[in-house]
């Protein structure tokens, strides 16, 4: 054991300046996530614990998001094929600094809905690209046979970070929690920009001297080709189209629920910041231990495939027990699940990298990155509306988390696209298909 911990550890070592600001970077957003609730609760519906507003802003958000999400991520997957994974992580890590700073210095009405559109923007640019690049980047430095246990490392330490940021929460006043956030998420593109080495060698550019406007025609045109090219990575293979499905319904369940659990929470239970902060803590410490540990054990003995049915099982009794819970100690079992439902993401991770050759990581991670946008943009259209309906005294019948049940469902059928799936050759299937590089680079 100790052995295998310690060849585990200097598989890592190309990884160490990335994983160090990630960790910093994840452990900043998340001190914040459980104070939010309050801050939105308090400025939008004073001295209520049930506030529609708080949650249908969240519902626009998410769908915002999701809608711009379809074309950003794939682009910035294209741009750090092409550009490098750096330029892009700095730019992705540095959007939620301006909207901390906002809450930071005023909380009124005014600011949170300032606040929204700001942390809009920055989701649009950041949620799930800061996964996928740095997915990319490990699988550029870590041999093929050891990704599993990258990519369960690197999803081990987000919850980590998780774990961290709530116990900071848990334990630091509340006016002090925006300010050490804000600190902490100035100091990773800091270090980034100091310590993060490249692992693209940008292509030489050969028309630097061209119009203006030809030149932006040109990457009009070039970047309509580069987004077909990533269509044709995704559809030419069994195992990722399968796995896009997988991903899409995985996404429009879990989404749905994360959009409006804390506030669920709090209305059903009247729970606060502090509680919050332990739910997601439980959640976090669990997934620590399965994703660093249990998960690049078992990977080699049972594959990817079953790692991921089973933690989909896991993700659906995580949201039937949150929908039907009837007293506040529930949400605490729920949480557990949490333990075996984060695999969902590493597995996944996993498979999209042995089914896409190395030149096409970006691409592929980018795209399957779009289609989670798809049902990120979906989920709040039905569970907005549905969860305000069923916390109001006009719900039909009595049942709180009658939308986190609905939510699961769809991820009962993520469950049965994984069943099904088939992992394509991880070495030779994109090169038979792709024999050349048909791309030419964003800006030449």
């Amino acid at each position: 054991m100790v052995s295998w911990w310690w060849e585990s550890m200097r598989e890592l070592r190309p990884l160490v300046h990335l994983l160090l600001p990630l960790c910093v970077h994840w452990v900043a957003e998340e001190m914040t996530v459980s104070v939010l609730v309050d801050v939105t609760t308090n400025a939008l519906c004073p001295g209520s614990k049930t506030c529609p507003q708080a949650i249908y802003i969240n519902g626009v958000q998410q769908t915002v998001v999701g809608i711009f999400k379809m074309i950003v991520l794939p682009l910035l997957g294209q741009l750090a094929d092409d550009y490098g994974r750096k330029p892009l992580l700095l730019l992705t890590v540095s959007t939620t600094i301006v909207p901390f700073t906002l809450l930071a210095i005023d909380q009124s009405k005014g600011s949170v809905y300032a606040y929204y559109a700001l942390r809009t923007i920055s989701y649009i640019i950041s949620q799930g690209s800061i996964f996928c690049i740095s997915v990319a980047y490990a699988a550029d430095v870590i041999d093929d046979s050891k990704r599993a246990a990258a990519f369960s490392w690197i999803t081990g330490l987000f919850s980590a970070s998780h774990v961290v940021g709530n116990m900071l929460a848990r334990f630091l006043p509340e006016d002090y929690i925006f300010e050490v956030s804000i600190a902490l998420l100035i100091f990773v593109p800091v270090y980034m920009t100091l310590f993060l080495p490249e692992t693209v060698r940008p292509t030489q550019k050969s028309d630097q001297h061209i119009p203006c406007l030809n030149k932006a025609f040109k990457i009009v045109k070039e970047q309509y080709h580069a987004m077909k090219h990533a269509v044709h990575v995704v559809t030419s293979s069994s195992t990722l189209k399968r796995i896009s499905l997988v991903s899409f319904f995985y996404e429009l369940g879990m989404s749905g629920i994360s959009s409006v659990l804390l506030y669920y929470l709090k209305s059903a239970f009247g729970f606060n910041k502090n509680q919050l902060s332990e739910i997601l803590m439980m959640v976090g410490v669990g997934s620590i231990f399965s994703q660093m540990l249990v998960l690049p054990l078992l990977n080699p003995l049972v594959g990817e495939k079953l790692i991921l049915c089973a933690a989909l099982l896991a993700s659906i009794a995580y949201g039937l027990l949150y929908g039907l819970a009837w007293a506040s100690w529930v949400p605490y079992l729920s949480a557990s699940f949490g333990v075996i439902y984060v695999l969902v993401k590493p597995s996944t991770y996993a498979v999209i990298s042995k089914a896409s050759n190395s030149a096409d990581q970006g691409k592929a991670q980018g795209f399957i990155a779009g289609v989670q946008s798809i049902s990120s943009l979906l989920s709040p259209l039905v569970m907005s509306p549905l969860t305000t309906w069923f916390l109001s005294s006009n719900a039909p019948f009595n049942c709180k988390g009658f939308s986190i049940i609905f939510a699961s469902l769809s991820m009962v059928i993520s469950l049965c696209f994984a069943w099904t799936l088939k992992l394509d050759d991880p070495s030779k299937k994109n090169l038979e298909d792709h024999p050349e590089d048909v791309e030419t680079p964003l800006l030449s």
